[in-house]
C-alpha cells in the first residue's frame, strides 16, 4: 500500500513538470503579433507563473552563490592589499632606521673633517652594561687599531670621555656621565671675545647636565654660552665641545661662580664614536 502512495505522488509530480512544459511550449508558439483569445492568455499567464516559481528557488540560490563568491573575492583582496600594508610598514620602519643611520654617520664624517690636527680611529658601540649605563662602554676597536689608554672619546654631538682599558680588539670608554668621576676636566666658557675658566666637577643624569666650578673671573655669563675643553693636560685636546651653560651661581663662599652645563650629547643614546688622539703624542 506504501508502494502504491509513493507511486501515485511520483506520478502526480510528473504531471506536473509535463503539463508545465506544455505551458511553456505553448507560451511560447503564440505569436506575439495578434491578439490572443482568453484561453490563450489564461495558458500563456499560467505558463509564466509556473515558469517563475520553477526558477525562482533556482536564481535564488544562484544569487547567493554570486554573492558568496563575491565576499571571498573581496576577502582574497582584503588580505592582500593587509599584508602589502604590513610588509609597507615594514619597508618604512627600516628606511627610517636606514636614513637615521647614515645621519649620524654624515656627522661623523664632516667631525672627521674638523679633526684635521688630529689622528683619530672611528669606531662602534658592541657593549653596554644596563647597570652601569652612564659609567662605560665598549667598542670594537683596540691595541691592534692604534688604540692606547687615555685616549679622549668623541662622538657627531661633543666629548664623550676616554679610554680607560684596551686589549687587542676592544676598548672600554670611561663616559664623562660618570657620577663618580675622579679626574676633573679644565673647560672654557666663551664670553664674547673672551673664556672663563672652570672645572667639571660632577654629572646629573636627571638633567644630563655637567657643575662647572671655580670660575673666578667677575663675568656675566650668558645662558647658552658654549662650553669646550680647555687642551690643558694630556688627554683631551683644545675646543672639544662639551655643552652650553643654563644657569650661573655661586658657591657656598660667594668667592667664585658656578655654571650648570648643559650636556651637547646624548649619553642615552651612543651607537658610533671617534677615538682622538694628538699627532704629536
Amino acid at each position: 500500500m506504501y508502494k502504491k502512495k509513493f507511486d501515485k505522488r511520483y506520478l502526480l509530480i510528473i504531471g506536473i513538470v509535463v503539463v508545465a512544459i506544455l505551458l511553456v511550449v505553448l507560451s511560447v508558439a503564440l505569436k506575439k503579433d495578434r491578439d490572443l483569445n482568453p484561453v490563450e492568455k489564461i495558458i500563456k499567464d499560467t505558463g509564466n507563473f509556473v515558469i517563475n516559481i520553477v526558477t525562482a528557488p533556482i536564481n535564488f540560490i544562484r544569487d547567493k552563490w554570486e554573492e558568496s563568491q563575491d565576499k571571498n573575492d573581496l576577502y582574497e583582496k582584503y588580505k592582500k592589499l593587509k599584508n602589502k600594508e604590513e610588509q609597507m610598514d615594514k619597508v618604512i620602519a627600516e628606511s627610517n632606521n636606514l636614513k637615521e643611520e647614515v645621519a649620524t654617520l654624515k656627522e661623523t664624517l664632516e667631525l672627521n673633517t674638523t679633526l684635521s690636527s688630529m689622528v683619530y680611529k672611528n669606531a662602534t658601540v658592541i657593549n653596554r652594561n644596563i647597570d652601569y649605563w652612564y659609567d662605560e662602554i665598549t667598542i670594537d676597536k683596540g691595541k691592534n687599531d692604534g688604540i692606547m689608554k687615555n685616549m679622549a672619546v668623541v662622538n657627531n654631538a661633543g666629548l664623550l670621555g676616554k679610554v680607560t682599558s684596551v686589549s687587542n680588539h676592544v676598548s672600554t670608554i670611561k663616559l664623562l656621565a660618570n657620577e663618580n668621576m675622579s679626574d676633573k676636566i679644565s673647560v672654557k666658557i666663551k664670553v664674547d671675545d673672551q673664556y672663563v675658566y672652570g672645572l667639571i666637577s660632577k654629572y646629573s643624569a636627571k638633567n644630563n647636565s655637567y657643575t662647572v666650578e671655580g670660575i673666578s673671573e667677575n663675568i656675566d655669563i650668558p645662558k647658552g654660552a658654549e662650553v669646550v675643553t680647555t687642551g690643558m693636560g694630556d688627554i683631551f685636546p683644545s675646543g672639544l665641545l662639551v655643552g652650553s651653560v643654563t644657569k650661573v651661581t655661586t658657591d657656598n663662599f660667594d668667592l667664585s661662580k658656578v655654571a650648570v652645563v648643559k650636556a651637547s650629547v646624548d649619553f642615552d643614546a651612543i651607537d658610533y664614536v671617534t677615538v682622538l688622539k694628538r699627532k704629536d703624542s
